[in-house]
């Protein structure tokens, strides 16, 4: 299960969103994780939609906090507690994903003591920016 006794935020984070019930409603599912990254992807379903194909922008928004969170997550450091929350949440929508898998890319732009912030880019297939959001998440 975990290398040492205690988990990683990595390891937290590995196991935490595939076992989220809110990822899993969504769909959310981690690509990759690197060092103060993340990958997630959204794969498009009609449940998602807030007319015809459309995404709607809260699944859009969600998928923003989710990655952005994952990405602060996303060290080998031993975590005082498991216990964390996001303070700020920004998304500037720049184009309609319709009917379409979207991914988010994520990472830390700057790492405080206990508050990380964290920018990320909503892409379709195709590459198009879809949405941009900035995070501030904090641990504790």
């Amino acid at each position: 299960m975990y290398v040492n006794e205690t988990p990683s935020r990595r390891e937290i984070i590995e196991a935490f969103i595939p076992n989220s019930p809110h990822a899993g409603q969504l769909g959310i599912r981690i690509e990759s994780l690197g060092s103060d990254e993340a990958v997630l992807e959204l794969p498009f379903k009609p449940e998602l939609a807030t007319i015809g194909e459309v995404v709607h922008g809260g699944a859009i928004g969600a998928l923003i906090d989710t990655a952005a969170m994952a990405a602060a997550w996303a060290t080998d450091e031993i975590p005082e507690s498991v216990a964390g929350s996001t303070v700020s949440l920004s998304v500037n929508f720049t184009s309609a994903a319709s009917g379409v898998d979207l991914r988010a890319e994520a990472r830390v732009a700057k790492r405080g003591g206990r508050l990380s912030f964290c920018e990320v880019s909503v892409t379709d297939p195709e590459g198009t920016v879809v949405a941009h959001g900035i995070a501030t998440y904090r641990f504790g």
